[in-house]
């Protein structure tokens, strides 16, 4: 809103210094701060209300230690997220950005599920919460209008091909060539030279104009993608402050991205796909990332609030959309390899455990205990310690992930 506000005071009455908002790291910067404050700042008085209303943690005997000194801490802290990332979003993003439209469903979408959730186990007793076969129809149903704009939606366009786009001429920056934005299913692989891979040419196969079906690969492979890092964001939010801090490395590479592959300046530099309007996202961005560091604070062990599966899927979901709308979606696997590790650990334990009971009459684990987080617990290890090592892992993947703009 303020970014229309300060448009209009510049471009009709010409005020100096409003021709700032047009820039997004200005508004990127306003955001964070904005975040951070309203995080900080208003987070202490959703947990008094969260406290006042009883919603608190309704912790299960897992033999953990100092699980039950948790019993009570107040949940829903998902709700400080998204407060303080929709109102920076609200006065300083362009709202009629494709991509930015798109997160703000995405968040609000989650975050009903989720909150659905954290209701279900709170109010009704029903520890189980909403019903697995729910969250995925969910998720499900968000993969399915995600895939649907990206691919259908006019104002969502790439360019691959930024040769001789921008050339340097007495010190200045000249676009010598206006980019040909075109529809595509084009995504980038990493680590690889010539990096581009199509969807459409998994169709190759049937022939003829085989690229208008390419949304048969295409939207699955969306759903595909939002269920599995949604998930792996809510199997991660097991101890204190992990969840949110990984989550907060990984949404500032993603900006990275996102404000890269937005410029054609930086885009032609580094040789990638040149998305337009994407670099909108950074504001959006940055918002999130303030709002992570923000709960951070309360959330830090010992964690005066959990966020519960209103922030926890909202982040998954959240981080999922942005790497498709980056097209970095198959980086995924280092950049979220802590999610991939959380969610690994689940399928293994589970999996080897009724092969075992089935072949031998007894289960077996492999893990003393999933998530892997709780297997470092259960060896003894303090939980400040298990966060503070998968934090460093998380910041390892992530400049691993920036180096492979350069590195093909």
């Amino acid at each position: 809103m303020l970014y229309y506000l300060f448009q209009f005071l510049d471009k009709e009455l010409d005020i100096p210094g409003t021709g700032v908002f047009q820039y997004i790291t200005f508004r990127s910067g306003i955001a964070v701060i904005l975040s951070l404050l309203l995080s900080t700042i208003f987070g202490k008085r959703i947990i008094n209300f969260l406290r006042r209303q009883q919603i608190g943690e309704t912790v299960r005997e897992l033999g953990l230690e100092g699980q039950s000194q948790k019993a009570g801490t107040p949940t829903m802290g998902g709700l400080i997220i998204i407060f303080s990332t929709l109102i920076p979003v609200l006065l300083l993003a362009k709202l009629d950005n494709i991509y930015v439209i798109l997160l703000i469903v995405t968040t609000l979408w989650m975050g009903t599920i989720g909150f659905l959730d954290d209701y279900l186990k709170i109010h009704k007793k029903d520890k189980e919460g909403l019903k697995g076969k729910f969250k995925v129809v969910g998720q499900v149903g968000l993969g399915l209008i995600v895939g649907y704009v990206l691919y259908f939606h006019p104002g969502v366009t790439v360019r691959t091909d930024n040769a001789n786009i921008v050339q340097f001429e007495q010190g200045r920056n000249v676009i010598t060539q206006a980019p040909v934005e075109e529809k595509s299913t084009a995504t980038t692989i990493p680590f690889f030279k010539n990096n581009e891979f199509d969807y459409a040419e998994a169709l190759s196969f049937m022939g003829g104009d085989y690229s208008k079906w390419a949304w048969l690969i295409f939207i699955p492979v969306v759903i595909f993608i939002i269920t599995a890092v949604s998930n792996g964001a809510n199997l991660t939010d097991g101890i204190d402050g992990l969840a949110a801090g990984t989550s907060a490395i990984v949404v500032l590479t993603l900006g990275i991205f996102a404000f890269v592959s937005g410029n054609i300046i930086f885009s032609n530099y580094l040789n990638i796909m040149y998305i337009p309007n994407s670099g909108e996202m950074t504001v959006y961005i940055a918002a999130f990332a303030g709002s992570l560091v923000g709960f951070l604070w309360y959330n830090t062990y010992p964690a005066s609030v959990f966020m519960g599966d209103t922030g926890s899927l909202t982040i998954g979901g959240i981080i999922a959309v942005l790497a498709l709308a980056v097209r970095k979606e198959l980086l995924i696997p280092v950049l979220c390899g802590i999610f991939l590790a959380e969610n690994f650990s689940v399928v293994l334990q589970v999996s080897y455990f009724k092969y075992t009971k089935k072949k031998f009459g007894e289960g077996r684990r492999i893990f003393l205990m999933s998530p892997l987080h709780h297997h470092y617990q259960k060896k003894g290890y303090h939980e400040s310690k298990i966060v503070a090592r998968f934090w460093i892992v998380s910041i390892l993947l992530a400049i691993f992930s920036l180096v492979s703009l350069k590195l093909r």
